[in-house]
């Protein structure tokens, strides 16, 4: 693939399935370059894969589709361009989609009550005179923000306390009233000589009022109660407690769950059976501390409403942290999520007991499922393709869509090959190489996940496939800090970054030099994103074979991370340990003065995560060493911008990644500049 080919990449939303089981919708969204921004439309497709799929709707984006529970309705998220997003509904047979909301800050997630007859949804409720809540007053016009909290604001959202998730319920307007029509002229001038300002729109009832942000809304089996995952505990804001929040319907406090299981300490999402006797909750321990976040799995709980009780009904190598918010309950009671493992995603079924049932397997990354009737819908990705729809079936996934038709007309995926190499202390390190058309022999772009805590997968990936269309032979592995490899693996690097995970990538690269004669051993680079960039900054100061290097987002500096990040006040330390001389013991910032390899180094200037003083401080300190380096920093982009920055952005990002290692590794495909 090539970097002017991103507006080929389809990517699904989970899906929704029809009562009836007999067909479900799905999101599909791509970069459009046109817009500038991400595109998309709801899609119709049958399950049993006689009926070619339909586009449903025709708006800018629209994504986040659910059935209501007796399939009469589709609700959705809408964003215009330029806009947030808004909850719309259409009937599910077709027919115009009628909005809503009006939110000034938009709509973040939404539920749908059994009756079938309300919906619950967050909102962002802005402080007054703040976000465009006044007119005149603009982001620079604003008064100061007066903090007296470590958690105050967010990558990708900007300060929270003054613009908190708030939970709304709206009831569902009649399918059969007539459309609303804006009064003009005359009409507008109401009987009392006031101005009639009314909308159309349902009105709203806001069900909670905190400086908390509340997340993940679902309904209570009888539909009086709305439950959201919320830092709601006063006594917790500044912890990483997370708690599971009750909320009436009609209104009054909102009440906290307790769960009295300290191992679902962190509450991530939660679903009710449908007979009302008790919640599937997704958790994680926190250990002692109350902040040991390192390394910990996202279990599966059974919390019983009859006596309170929470046993976890997981199995130990169930890891269901990387897409929380896919869980859902099957008719039959069954809670179904997406488990990480090697280098996979894939669904699970649990009853109540604890009885698992895988529902499929192989190297492939499941990123939605819902059923209905027995019908179990997949969204995923695979070696082939960023996104597709497949049915469970007895003999094994039947594939229903080709969305990724267009992208394999124009760049047919290069397939990664599995391998597993062997770290210095003779622990295997599990992986991918995704080799370049021709003989070779080709140069090694070893790239390195971020996280620590998350996992490379088998999948199609648009940063393996954009390197290797330009002649690299990209490299993929996961080392030790790593998700999907068990309780031992993840937090084997706490205390100890850039020791065990850095033997494990050099061992990886080393066993597949080896393994593999059509790579170059004397043509490597290497390069990172987020913990990537700084096990890439730390590589390049203790190994110098590397003809040049990247360090993008990078976590460079423990020390000014504490306090500077979205997630610094914690983050650090927990991996590091807290004394200041072990900190600087696993900087890569404190050995900047040993690198001898040209570096890029790039960062976005709205980046909370790892904010960008981590990437000028690093890049000042290479400049006056004497090392070949730059900087290149995108404005109005975040954390997120590989994955989620505007189309442009992306596409310019890659194509200055290809002209440095053009520059330093030049192939006949990517010449040298």
């Amino acid at each position: 693939m090539k970097p002017d080919q991103l507006d080929v990449i389809a990517t699904l939303s989970a899906p929704t399935v029809h009562p009836s089981g007999e067909r479900c919708v799905v999101a599909v969204t791509r970069p459009d370059f046109r817009a500038d921004a991400a595109v998309g439309q709801l899609w119709e497709v049958s399950t049993d894969g006689l009926r070619p799929p339909r586009r449903l709707t025709r708006g800018f984006r629209d994504t986040s589709p659910q059935y209501s529970p007796d399939g009469q309705w589709i609700a959705f998220l809408r964003a215009q361009p330029g806009g947030r997003p808004q909850l719309f509904a259409v009937e599910a047979e077709g027919g115009e989609p009628r909005a809503l909301t009006d939110r000034l800050l938009g709509v973040e997630a939404f539920a749908w009550s059994p009756d079938s007859a309300r919906l619950a949804f967050t909102s962002r409720e802005p402080e007054a005179g703040r976000y465009g809540s006044t007119d005149g007053v603009g982001p620079g016009a604003e008064d100061p923000r007066l903090i007296t909290r470590l958690n105050y604001r967010l990558n990708g959202r900007g300060y929270t306390l003054d613009q908190p998730a708030e939970l709304f319920v709206l009831d569902l307007p009649d399918a059969n009233e007539e459309p609303f029509v804006a009064a003009r002229g005359r009409a507008k001038e109401t009987a009392d000589g006031e101005r009639d300002t009314s909308t159309g729109l349902p009105k709203a009832r806001q069900l909670t009022s905190a400086s908390v942000d509340h997340s993940m809304p679902t309904f209570g089996a009888d539909g009086q109660s709305i439950y959201t995952v919320s830092l709601a505990d006063p006594e917790s804001i500044d912890t990483l407690t997370s708690r599971l929040v009750r909320t009436a319907v009609e209104g009054g406090p909102s009440t906290i769950v307790e769960l009295g299981n300290p191992e679902a300490a962190s509450v991530q999402s939660a679903k009710p059976a449908p007979d009302g006797s008790g919640l599937f909750v997704l958790a994680a321990s926190l250990g002692d501390s109350g902040t040991d976040f390192v390394g910990r799995s996202a279990r599966l709980f059974w919390h019983a409403f009859v006596d309170g009780s929470t046993k976890r009904i997981s199995e130990d190598g169930d890891d269901f942290g990387e897409a929380p918010g896919s869980l859902r309950v099957d008719e039959d009671g069954r809670a179904l999520g997406l488990v990480r493992t090697r280098g996979a995603l894939l669904p699970v079924a649990y009853t109540r007991e604890g009885g698992r049932d895988l529902l499929c397997d192989g190297e492939r990354v499941v990123t939605g499922v819902d059923s209905a009737r027995g019908v179990v819908v997949l969204s995923l990705a695979d070696a082939e393709s960023p996104g597709e729809l497949a049915v469970v079936r007895e003999d094994g996934l039947a594939r229903l869509t080709d969305f990724g038709a267009g992208l394999r007309e124009v760049a047919p995926a290069l397939i990664p090959r599995e391998f597993t190499g062997k770290s210095a202390d003779g622990a295997e390190v599990h992986g991918w190489l995704v080799l370049p058309e021709g003989e070779g022999p080709h140069p090694v772009l070893l790239t390195i996940h971020g996280g620590p805590f998350a996992q490379y997968t088998g999948a199609w990936f648009d940063e393996a496939q954009v390197y290797a269309r330009a002649g690299y032979c990209v490299l993929l592995c996961n080392p030790r800090g790593s998700a999907g490899y068990g309780e031992a693996h993840a937090p084997a690097i706490k205390g100890r970054m850039g020791t065990v995970d850095f033997e494990d990538v050099l061992g990886f690269l080393d066993s597949a030099l080896a393994a593999f004669p059509q790579l170059d051993a004397e043509r490597l680079g290497v390069m990172g994103g987020s913990y990537g960039g700084y096990l890439t900054a730390w590589i390049i100061a203790h190994e110098h074979r590397f003809r040049a290097a990247i360090v993008e987002r990078g976590f460079l500096d423990p020390v000014s991370f504490v306090g500077s990040a979205d997630i610094g006040w914690f983050f650090p330390g927990e991996y590091t340990g807290w004394d200041p001389e072990d900190m600087r013991a696993q900087s890569p910032m404190a050995c900047v003065d040993d690198v001898r390899t040209p570096t890029l180094v790039i960062h976005s200037e709205e980046d909370w995560r790892c904010p960008i003083e981590q990437a000028q401080r690093y890049y000042a300190a290479l400049k006056l060493s004497g090392v070949v380096t730059e900087l290149l920093v995108f404005p109005g982009e975040n954390h997120e911008l590989s994955r989620s920055g505007t189309p442009h952005h992306r596409k310019q990002r890659f194509e200055h990644i290809l002209r440095w290692w053009g520059r330093h590794l030049p192939t006949a495909a990517n010449p040298s500049p």
